[in-house]
């Protein structure tokens, strides 16, 4: 089974980026794809860029990441309780390409923070909006105050309760 992660933030040192990649090394008899955002900037989108240079090429280099895969791990930043501006940039130049951009792929959706509600908002919104586009979400996954939950040296939760629950989360989304 391949797995595309990925955390949906641009910051170099992202904690959604540590949290996916865990996450998604808990699949058992995976081959697993790490993606960095970063790999994917794009202009601004605006239906007037979009005229002017057509589809973007790195939106259908995403949206081919994502048709490789057999399964989604995607850790959300909240930014001001919604998806980052770099994300939802990749997301609106995807969908202009593919509607579904999710193209009906099992998910995994997770947020983290180093707050108390670990990205509660912009996960919420995600599992609401997520299957419109495509989006199998299997399970949601909420990382509360990621500094004091995650053991950033070894790259794994800390928090024996929610590495549990996280684990018990893998092995059933695949059922």
């Amino acid at each position: 089974m391949k797995i595309i992660a990925f955390g949906a933030s641009p910051s170099k040192n992202s904690i959604n980026k540590k949290l996916a990649t865990y996450a998604a090394g808990l699949f058992e008899n995976s081959e697993v794809e790490v993606l960095d955002l970063n790999d994917f900037q794009m202009p601004l989108f605006s239906v007037d860029i979009e005229k002017e240079i057509g589809q973007h090429p790195l939106a259908q280099a995403f949206l081919d990441k994502i048709d490789s895969a057999d399964f989604l791990v995607v850790s959300l930043a909240e930014n001001n309780g919604n998806y980052s501006a770099a994300f939802k940039n990749v997301f609106d130049w995807c969908s202009r390409i593919n509607g579904k951009v999710f193209q009906q792929k099992p998910m995994l959706l997770m947020a983290t923070s180093d707050g108390k509600r670990g990205g509660a908002n912009v996960l919420e919104i995600a599992k609401n909006a997520f299957p419109r586009y495509g989006a199998d979400v299997k399970a949601t996954f909420s990382l509360p105050s990621f500094y004091d939950n995650f053991d950033i040296e070894n790259g794994r939760i800390a928090n024996a309760e929610l590495d549990l629950q996280l684990r018990d989360m893998v092995k059933n989304s695949l059922l």
